[in-house]
């Protein structure tokens, strides 16, 4: 076996990244190969040299001379006679699923009634033989869908940043929590979490900023993770997150096999040398059988690992976020005190995840005050710190998949915080990996992916004057530690949840048990779809 030819396809002037390549198909005469890229929802076309095709025919090199746009991650590809037909993964993306069934009742093991069960393939039918003008064309619309037109590589200019904290919360839509801001495009009958309840993400929203078009990658948080970390999720990822979240498969440990190739944000940070801190992100329990001794915690990323809290305690709905606060703060103060705060902080706080009716646990609306209050005292100590001047936070869901939203099932929450916020709306697309553009121009980072390579960065948001006013933490007007009564129709629905790991519980379940509790006698509204329409005239 000898190796004939290598072809490439990474975006045109991007970073040397393939396009996520995942099946091919070869043309009739043999001198065109058809290869399906996951990543740019396009057919690249190879033009294939004599050698390498094997055709009488085949003349110049092997190259690659266009692409067709196609539908949502293709995956798939046939050559029939008269046409190649593309396989698209996700189709056309989530619709209205008002079908959900009662927490009593089972989902059927063919439900397309929740997040993941909307993202129902699609065949896009292409001509067999597509001529050059036409295919010059098509390649153009795929290099304006993907933004690789953006100017990039050039020095940006932002605030005198030094300290970046980013918190990955669990999972809300923006209805869900500023759907009752007037100033921004929400829906008040969908808001799980209005201010009393929310009051510093309502307050910091309104101080620093309102995003009403931030939109997660991710559907799941399987991704949703990754998305947030690392601005990629690999194919087998992407093709094994429907059985990791039904019923067949339990766990979502895949290792090496899905790791992104070119790592994640703390090996960015590293590579560059600067110093780092991670808060229970992909992090998890260390087995230890002394129940005399103190619970202690580690990342299951071997790099991350060693930049680990190992008292900051990672995902689990029994501890409460005032907890994980009251540990980032005691090494803060100690930081404040030595003048060493990490350039990069990176924090997983969950409490918003909530556990749904399970008895014995806190109310949904509990979990979120609990919540809110921890993200309030983490802004008021930096803003009363000497780091205030220096430092930006950036907040945001690692998806949305827990519930309703009028606009998209992908919009979600995102908070950016400093001195120098310009504040106001802003209705600009934004989505996850323009957040991590923006946060490796302010460190200088490498890229991690195309996605961020190719991102919006959010510079606009900044002004050149700061104002050090500091910031006071506010208290939710619902109880942190009210609980779930022992009976209740939700209650028995709840308990059967898996609730001991991120995202295990039948999230179809888990969202109607939140509408039942928060929106009693209302009837579920299901989730929409955002028209490519709205996403135009937001830009």
């Amino acid at each position: 076996m000898s190796v004939l030819t290598r072809l490439l396809d990474p975006a045109p002037a991007g970073p040397n990244q393939g396009s996520t390549p995942n099946a091919l198909a070869l043309s009739h005469d043999g001198l065109r190969l058809y290869v399906a890229e996951a990543d740019n929802n396009a057919v690249a076309v190879f033009q294939l040299a004599g050698n390498v095709s094997g055709a009488a025919r085949g003349r110049g090199v092997s190259r690659l001379i266009g692409r067709i746009p196609v539908e949502w991650y293709p995956a798939a590809l046939l050559m029939t006679r008269d046409a190649l037909l593309v396989l698209n993964g996700k189709g056309k993306g989530t619709r209205a699923n008002p079908q959900f069934p009662t927490p009593d009742v089972a989902l059927s093991d063919d439900s397309i009634a929740y997040t993941l069960g909307q993202l129902n393939g699609t065949i896009t039918a292409l001509p067999a033989e597509i001529e050059p003008v036409e295919l010059m064309q098509l390649t153009r619309r795929v290099v304006r869908a993907n933004n690789w037109s953006r100017a990039s590589g050039r020095a940006q200019k932002y605030p005198p940043f030094k300290h970046v904290i980013y918190i990955i919360k669990e999972n809300r839509t923006y209805d869900q929590v500023f759907g009752d801001l007037p100033q921004g495009d929400g829906d008040p009958s969908l808001v799980f979490f209005p201010g009393t309840i929310s009051p510093n993400h309502h307050a910091l929203a309104e101080r620093f900023g309102l995003f009403d078009r931030f939109f997660c990658n991710a559907e799941v948080s399987s991704q949703g993770h990754v998305w947030s970390t690392a601005g990629y999720v690999t194919d087998y990822g992407e093709k094994t997150i429907p059985s990791l979240y039904s019923s067949r498969r339990d766990g979502n440990d895949r290792g090496d096999v899905d790791e992104p190739a070119f790592g994640y944000l703390w090996n960015a940070a590293t590579k560059k040398g600067l110093t780092l801190r991670n808060y229970g992100e992909f992090g998890e329990r260390v087995p230890n059988k002394n129940t005399n001794e103190p619970v202690r915690y580690r990342a299951i990323k071997p790099a991350l690992d060693r930049y680990t809290s190992r008292e900051y305690p990672a995902f689990d709905m029994s501890i409460m976020d005032q907890v994980r606060v009251d540990v980032w703060l005691k090494e803060f103060q100690e930081f404040v005190h030595q003048g060493n705060l990490p350039a990069l902080e990176i924090m997983h706080l969950p409490g918003d995840h909530t556990a749904g009716g399970r008895p014995g646990r806190r109310t949904p609306k509990a979990y979120m005050a609990d919540n809110d209050l921890a993200l309030g005292r983490m802004v008021e100590a930096v803003s009363n710190s000497t780091y205030w001047k220096d430092t930006v936070f950036f907040v945001l869901e690692d998806d949305a998949q827990d519930g309703p939203d009028h606009i998209d099932s992908h919009r979600s929450v995102l908070l950016v915080i400093s001195a120098y916020n310009r504040g106001g709306l802003s209705h600009r697309f934004v989505n996850t990996t323009d957040v991590l553009a923006t946060m490796e121009e302010i460190l200088g980072l490498d890229k991690l992916s195309k996605f961020d390579y190719y991102g919006r960065p959010l510079r606009e948001i900044f002004k050149n004057t700061p104002n050090l006013t500091p910031y006071a933490a506010l208290k939710s007007e619902h109880p942190l530690n009210e609980l779930n009564p022992e009976k209740s129709p939700t209650a028995q629905a709840s308990l059967e949840l898996n609730l001991d790991r991120v995202d295990a519980a039948d999230e179809d379940t888990f969202n109607r048990i939140l509408w039942n509790l928060l929106k009693p006698g209302e009837p579920y509204p299901g989730t929409k779809r955002m028209a490519s329409l709205e996403v135009t005239r937001a830009h």
